[in-house]
């Protein structure tokens, strides 16, 4: 999978910028040139969408539907979710959401996002310290410009980057990030999300604050930052639990 957010769209941490990307060698590819490669990687079943100047997602399905950590894509009302891997605990999920028993984790990623955008009484990481499984996902709300991404424990990679022309890259294919980040890159960190006003922050651990940590890579050159969690270092409030608590307060309190 890949996805592109441009014009500021998403505003990653600053440390993600490497200064070691103007001094590197070879040629840098423009996004829209990844997106072509990833495209001629997958010449039978990939597919692209694209929303004017602000973002594009690119999906193919597995090869096979009986990996046990399932790729998927779905799109519903203008929110678009490409997700990784799979949730134990789907049943009980789509149970407790109202959904069918037939919904994939895709749509249930997108009805839980929904519900918590339009006024959930339950804080975001709760929502997500619910999910059992191994999983990855990054959601696009076109309607509302916002792009949330999160990941579960370690058993997946996902990575981020910020290409040559500003935009911010999300793939699980390290070399597409390369491509076009060159060095301005790193793993996105597990037990963490990241909200496009809020940014970065764990939701297992909610109360931390994140901390970006120096990454170097095999040539001895400094690479985009790797966050993990402040131990020392606390948020000075929770959010609110009730009728008037929503995403968006949520992110802000925090």
């Amino acid at each position: 999978m890949l996805a592109i957010f441009k014009n500021g769209l998403v505003n990653p941490p600053k440390e993600l910028n490497s200064p070691s990307s103007l001094d590197a060698s070879g040629r840098i590819k423009r996004t829209e040139e990844t997106l072509k490669d990833f495209l001629a990687s997958h010449p039978t079943n990939g597919f692209s969408i694209g929303f004017g100047d602000k973002a594009l997602l690119a999906y193919a399905p597995p090869q096979s539907p009986l990996m046990a950590n399932k790729s998927l894509f779905c799109g519903v009302n203008e929110m678009y979710c490409i997700f990784l891997g799979s949730l134990d605990n789907l049943s009980n999920l789509n149970k407790q959401y109202g959904l069918s028993k037939g919904g994939n984790e895709a749509m249930f990623v997108i009805e839980a996002y929904r519900t918590l955008r339009d006024r959930s009484p339950i804080p975001a990481h709760q929502v997500l310290q619910d999910l059992e499984g191994s999983f990855g996902f990054v959601i696009y709300d076109h309607k509302t410009g916002t792009v949330f991404a999160a990941l579960g424990d370690k058993r997946l990679n996902l990575y981020w980057g910020i290409a040559d022309d500003g935009s911010v890259m999300i793939s699980d294919n390290v070399d597409l990030i390369k491509a076009s980040c060159r060095k301005s890159f790193a793993p996105f960190p597990a037990g963490c999300m990241y909200h496009c006003e809020r940014g970065l922050m764990s939701y297992e651990h909610p109360m931390n604050k994140m901390k970006a940590m120096p990454r170097i890579d095999s040539e001895g050159v400094m690479c985009g930052a790797y966050f993990i969690i402040d131990k020392f270092s606390k948020i000075n409030s929770m959010p609110r639990v009730g009728s008037e608590a929503n995403w968006p307060t949520w992110f802000e309190q925090s």
